[in-house]
């Protein structure tokens, strides 16, 4: 129910624009920045109500910032940046393949300061959900299944992004999962996020 509520409708128009072929989105800007805000932080409230209404605390769900947790989180990005590299270097590339983030980012016009409020709430919001109470949750399961059910909701969402892009995300996914699996800490994840998207947006 709750991966319905916080990642469901991305998911849904994903997997609709894989079906459509990968059209390119529209590039990211101020407004449609704000919008992503705007609609993570009502989906948010929505599930962490519905979470507490269900009992859990919501403490133990959320990120405890930290001086080490945030240098951790640096090594982490970077080195999660590095693996992404190396893979899609490695795989086959295919001449005229569609590559929807890269003419995303390419025309991306945002501020630097709505590029720095949507990249911190869209790290937070993510790996809170993703690692924080899935992965979390399913932890009894064990490690590999665990981490294979927060991926895979993960490229879900990221669909849109195309063959390249779910590349890069299952790189990622399992950098930060890992991360998280040993560590139990989820804030460098979440700052490895926050700092991959603002590199992402402002390069």
């Amino acid at each position: 129910m709750l991966v319905a509520i916080v990642f469901g409708w991305f998911i849904l128009s994903s997997v609709f624009a894989a079906l459509d072929g990968f059209p390119t989105p529209a590039a990211f800007s101020d407004a449609s920045l704000v919008g992503l805000m705007v609609t993570e932080l009502v989906l948010g409230a929505m599930a962490l109500s519905f979470l507490r209404f269900r009992g859990h605390a919501l403490k133990d769900l959320l990120p405890a910032p930290d001086w080490r947790g945030a240098m951790e989180g640096t090594v982490l990005c970077g080195a999660a940046i590095i693996a992404c590299g190396v893979v899609n270097a490695l795989l086959p590339s295919s001449p005229g393949a569609v590559d929807p983030v890269a003419q995303m980012l390419a025309q991306a016009k945002p501020s630097l300061t709505v590029a720095l409020a949507a990249s911190v709430l869209n790290g937070l919001y993510e790996e809170t959900f993703l690692l924080g109470y899935l992965m979390r949750g399913f932890a009894s399961f064990g490690a590999s299944f665990a981490l294979g059910l927060s991926v895979l909701v993960r490229v879900l969402y990221h669909l849109y992004q195309g063959p390249a892009g779910a590349v890069s995300i299952v790189v990622f996914g399992i950098m930060l999962g890992v991360s998280y699996w040993r560590t139990r800490r989820l804030w460098p994840a979440v700052v490895a996020h926050i700092l991959a998207d603002i590199i992402g947006l402002s390069w």
